[in-house]
């Protein structure tokens, strides 16, 4: 039974579409070493949605230009290339994440909305630790729950089994993987192989409930994994929150985090980050 459950989720994996088409197109056209403003704005005035949002996301207060912009060119010339790519991908993710993910109890736009926070707070954790940001933080980071849009049909089929291993305190993903043979995490990483994504952005999503178990260490992973707990504590998710002692002692060492720096840092980002999402309403 496990394994023709397993080959369902496979299936459903092969079948996920890719980034939309003007998303997609931006981001190979930001790669380019030569692009420029006209081009950008060219491509993005093809999709008055997609426009809609960059803009409100630009305006936000973590993106935020010290003054407002009312145009795609005073935003692409304010921003600069590493921004404009983030907010470029998280303004196309938003057509994939803004689903209803009935599986896990998230209503259309939640689960976006907590990708968005758990990459902002990767890169803020990333402040923390004086890191010039690590390539494809904000990458990893937000889409590190993509595969529960595979897997939350199956979690809903086969809930009464999960609810029952995690009622007696068993993480949702060792959960996942006792009933369907696999979990978000793994199926978010297959998701990101078949786009053609980075090894490493791959594995910081594969990883990110269980950093401690890859060999070769990526600090990338551990922001992403801590960022996402932070957000669970601060109840910006559908899973049960935790606290801070269900952190793993060797996360916190290869963060350099003491227990009373990590309450500091968790308070911080929990302000801002729920500051910041009073502000994030788009038209998803």
């Amino acid at each position: 039974m496990k394994n023709s459950i397993l080959s369902k989720i496979l299936l459903h994996v092969e079948s996920f579409p890719g980034l939309p088409k003007t998303g997609a197109k931006l981001m190979t056209v930001l790669d380019e070493p030569d692009v420029s403003l006209a081009q950008i704005e060219k491509i993005l005035n093809y999709d008055p949605g997609l426009t809609a949002n960059f803009l409100k996301l630009a305006n936000s207060p973590y993106f935020g230009i010290p003054s407002k912009v009312s145009s795609i060119k005073q935003a692409i010339v304010s921003l600069g290339i590493k921004r404009l790519k983030q907010i470029v991908l998280a303004t196309s993710t938003s057509a994939v994440l803004d689903k209803a993910v009935p599986g896990y109890d998230l209503e259309p736009g939640d689960l976006w909305r907590h990708s968005i926070m758990v990459s902002i707070s990767a890169l803020q954790l990333a402040k923390f630790k004086k890191l010039s940001e690590p390539n494809d933080i904000f990458t990893s980071a937000l889409l590190h729950d993509i595969g529960k849009l595979v897997l939350s049909r199956f979690v809903k089929e086969h809930v009464g089994a999960i609810k029952e291993i995690v009622s007696k305190g068993v993480p949702l993903e060792v959960a996942e993987n006792m009933v369907l043979e696999t979990d978000h995490a793994e199926i978010g990483a297959q998701i990101l192989t078949q786009w053609s994504f980075p090894t490493d952005v791959v594995n910081a999503v594969r990883f990110h409930h269980n950093p401690d178990i890859i060999h070769n260490k990526d600090v990338r992973i551990d922001l992403v994994c801590l960022a996402n707990m932070f957000c669970q504590m601060n109840g910006m998710n559908g899973e049960s929150s935790t606290d801070l002692s269900s952190i793993s002692p060797a996360l916190r060492k290869r963060l350099g985090f003491e227990k009373d720096k990590l309450e500091s840092i968790y308070n911080q980002i929990t302000k801002w980050a729920k500051d910041f999402s009073a502000e994030l309403t788009f038209d998803l």
